[in-house]
């Protein structure tokens, strides 16, 4: 699927901010929870954190990234602004922005308390998803969409994490730690209910003999 927006380059100035070095760790930690799998050797998901409070500024990971790798700090790109008349992301940095920058900049424009986005890839919460009574949208969208984001926008309201129906899921902070926990949380009560569920079965097995 073509990506929605267009990018128009302000320059190529590679971001230069120390929080680098967190959201670089939460990519880290998102692949060794295969949150963001990858598939054809990227990885699904995509991280940023807002540079300014009430900014609309952001720096996000850049398009069709294999997060297991070494991240350097031209892996990642600032998002100055977006036109929706015209579809047009004004960006700095020397690689495309992820296809889901239009999510982030809507987000972080409704939520103002919002400074940190952190979309991942999990069956196991997706599955879980009813039984843990998560926030959802209300039907499956094509990612990189304007459906998709308007999905999103229409059940977001204070929610700090929400699954998109089928697709996955977004974690919401005051900063990226607060949105990182917040995903590892989420993953470990889904994988805590698969083992509860198995036990369930074994016992049900066990008691029907």
């Amino acid at each position: 699927m073509a990506v929605i927006f267009k990018t128009e380059f302000i320059d190529n100035t590679i971001p230069n901010d120390p929080r680098l070095e967190e959201l670089k760790y939460w990519c880290r930690e998102f692949q060794k929870r295969n949150l963001t799998p990858l598939y054809k050797e990227r990885s699904l998901g995509n991280l940023s954190f807002r540079i300014k409070d009430k900014h609309e500024s952001f720096i996000i990971t850049a398009a069709a990234l294999a997060l297991k790798d070494d991240l350097t700090d031209d892996s990642f790109v600032i998002i100055r602004s977006y036109d929706p008349e015209r579809g047009i992301v004004f960006a700095s940095g020397t690689k495309e922005p992820s296809s889901e920058s239009v999510l982030h900049f809507s987000i972080y424009s409704k939520r103002k308390d919002v400074n940190a986005v952190f979309h991942g890839h999990s069956g196991r919460i997706i599955y879980s998803s009813d039984d843990l009574e998560l926030a959802s949208t209300k039907q499956f969208e094509q990612y990189g969409s304007i459906e998709l984001v308007k999905s999103v926008l229409d059940v977001l309201g204070d929610e700090l994490f929400l699954v998109m129906k089928k697709h996955g899921f977004l974690a919401l902070g005051k900063n990226m730690e607060e949105a990182g926990t917040c995903a590892m949380k989420v993953y470990e009560q889904a994988q805590a209910l698969k083992i509860q569920k198995i036990q369930s079965k074994h016992q049900e097995d066990r008691t029907s003999r």
